[in-house]
């Protein structure tokens, strides 16, 4: 697999690199299996719609668009309300 340039701050790269010896990984696996974790955008809308469409089926839970954008605010506000203290 060839390898890419990156560029970011000569800190965060520091940072990051403190991070992975810590690990007893170079910065490059480091790096390379910290993307094998994360999700790109359309992976999690999938999985979300996964998930959804599993919950429908188990319960026949299907929250509309406005039930899901106050279950969002509540939760917004949980977490900050979390974050405060």
């Amino acid at each position: 697999m060839p390898d890419a340039n990156v560029r970011i701050p000569e800190d965060a790269k520091e940072r990051l690199a403190a991070i992975a010896a810590s690990e007893g990984l170079s910065l490059r696996a480091y790096l390379a299996r910290l993307a094998d974790t994360l999700l790109t955008p359309q992976e999690r809308a999938e999985r979300a719609e996964q998930a959804r469409a599993a919950l429908q089926q188990w319960n026949g839970y299907a929250p509309s668009v406005n039930e899901e954008q106050e279950l969002d605010a509540e939760l917004d506000r949980r977490l900050a309300e979390a974050a405060g203290r």
